[in-house]
């Protein structure tokens, strides 16, 4: 702790704001390239469980032109969901309404069955939509799942899953068994982490997406006003 006179912290004050304020404008740089990303066009067939019955991707947009979807960590055989996603998702439902407004449709997706979905969400009192991604290549596809071959022969490009499973730290023993996954490939088998998609004439694009090296993925705000394209 350092102790020091008002003029003295009003000194210090004021370099820490020209800091601060370089540190905005480079934040709008970087959301500016971010949106300016290219769009990729979205060429597989999905169907996903919602409560409302099976769904396409297009059609979870819900006649909206943007779909931002959070990557709710709860794999297909795990008793239940993860403590910090779920923890992120209490406060997910009083956001739907003013993205609604905006032209987004916010969901959740998971890779676990539709009715250990609903009952979850059931028990925490959720009123965000949440969608099943079970039996499909979704998050397969798009980096938030991984099949347990993919898992023991290698590993993404952040880090590398199999030395992890072997080397098994005790926060993943830890963390399998509070999920109840039933060993430790399972527990390791998804990832949270946001994607933002927009559609076109009918044609579902895919314009971004967050996975868990990024520090974008908790700041929830953060990545509604940054990701979101613009046109």
């Amino acid at each position: 702790m350092k102790v020091s006179t008002e003029q003295e912290w009003q000194a210090a004050r004021k370099e820490l704001l020209a800091a601060e304020r370089e540190l905005e404008e480079h934040a709008e740089r970087v959301e500016q390239r971010r949106r300016e990303l290219p769009w990729v066009p979205v060429e597989k067939e999905y169907s996903f469980a919602t409560e409302d019955g099976p769904k396409s991707l297009p059609e979870l947009f819900e006649g909206r032109s943007q779909l931002l979807i959070y990557h709710l960590m709860f794999g297909e055989n795990w008793e239940v969901a993860c403590p910090g996603c779920s923890s992120l998702a209490d406060g997910l439902s009083g956001t739907v309404v003013h993205l609604n407004d905006r032209g987004v449709t916010l969901i959740c997706m998971s890779q676990a069955p539709r009715e250990k979905l609903l009952a979850y969400k059931q028990r925490h009192g959720w009123t965000v939509p949440w969608v099943s991604a079970y039996g499909t290549d979704f998050l397969f596809d798009y980096g938030y799942a991984f099949r347990r071959e993919e898992i023991s022969s290698s590993g993404r490009e952040e880090f590398d899953m199999s030395q992890l499973v072997r080397e098994a730290p005790q926060w993943l023993r830890n963390y399998r068994e509070e999920v109840g996954a039933p060993d430790l490939e399972s527990a390791v088998s998804v990832s949270a982490g946001w994607s933002v998609f927009a559609i076109q004439d009918g044609a579902a694009y895919n314009t971004y997406r967050v996975y868990p090296h990024s520090r974008l993925v908790t700041p929830l705000f953060s990545v509604l006003l940054g990701l979101l394209p613009t046109s």
